[in-house]
């Protein structure tokens, strides 16, 4: 499968080439690296100089070149959801919108359930998944290794006019975290889950997808309901296939249900040309 975010009021791809996009978040345009971009700009050099900040990667030191007057923080709205954007040292501005096909996907699951639906979000970032659970009616219990990216995913929820539906924050290493509610008997109906190819708990531990991945997913099943309504695993730079994915959600299929898995893209404005953004598996039961 190919699933794909089309222009949206708030967001646009404009243009990419020569290893870099070119998007616009709200008023603001912004230029970024991107490894997948392995072709040619379509519009002028003119156009992507006049990037409101423009990503600069340097052999020791990266940083925004901030162009013209850029605020610290603002909002813009995506698929119903609203998100604070910001430049980060790291290039990311905080949202993936690669994500929204499978926002609603997880948000037509739940509100189609009728039933109470208790999600788990492993790794949840600044709170995409989880925020568009919460507002299909779910219960959320969102799980991240840092503190900052919690308190955007807080600020998101606030802006979004969620803050007061049903959800937990948790700073926390997520196999740590699995772990403990495998012993507590805790079980979620949903999970999500974006492992990183590498990275650090909050207590310094160590996640390296080669070797993290396969016990986490095997414990994570430990902790799925009765009738459990999906499971969803996302992957950006860990550089393996939707298949191996997807294979390890295969299982599930004795519970009943189906299995689907592909690459998440973004579709350039007044084109047809398609930037990859990461892979997906994802499982949902039918019954």
């Amino acid at each position: 499968m190919i699933e794909i975010t089309k222009p949206q009021k708030d967001y646009e791809l404009l243009d990419s080439g020569d290893g870099l996009k070119l998007e616009r978040y709200g008023k603001f345009v912004l230029s970024r690296p991107d490894p997948q971009v392995l072709w040619k700009k379509k519009l002028p050099e003119e156009i992507w100089n006049d990037a409101d900040a423009i990503f600069v990667k340097g052999t020791e030191k990266s940083s925004w070149k901030i162009k013209k007057e850029v605020p610290e923080k603002w909002e813009i709205e995506i698929g119903g959801l609203n998100f604070e954007i910001y430049l980060s040292k790291f290039k990311h501005v905080g949202i993936f919108p690669e994500q929204l096909s499978n926002w609603l996907w997880m948000q037509d699951l739940i509100k189609k359930a009728d039933r109470p639906i208790k999600v788990l979000n492993l790794f949840g970032y600044t709170g995409g998944a989880s925020i568009a659970c919460l507002k299909a009616g779910a219960e959320v219990v969102h799980v991240d290794a840092s503190k900052t990216s919690i308190e955007h995913a807080k600020m998101n929820a606030e802006i979004s006019g969620l803050s007061e539906k049903p959800i937990r924050w948790i700073l926390d290493d997520a196999h740590d975290f699995v772990k403990r509610e495998i012993r507590r008997g805790n079980k979620y109906d949903g999970i999500i889950m974006d492992p990183p190819a590498f990275g650090r708990g909050p207590k310094g531990e160590i996640w390296k997808i080669e070797e993290s991945f396969l016990p986490l997913v095997d414990d994570a099943k430990k902790i799925l309901s009765d009738n459990p309504l999906f499971f969803l695993i996302n992957g950006y730079a860990s550089g393996y296939s939707p298949i191996a994915y997807e294979e390890n959600l295969s299982e599930l299929k004795k519970i009943g249900g189906e299995i689907s898995s592909g690459e998440l893209t973004i579709e350039e404005k007044d084109s047809s040309r398609l930037l990859p953004a990461g892979i997906f598996a994802r499982w949902e039961n039918k019954l």
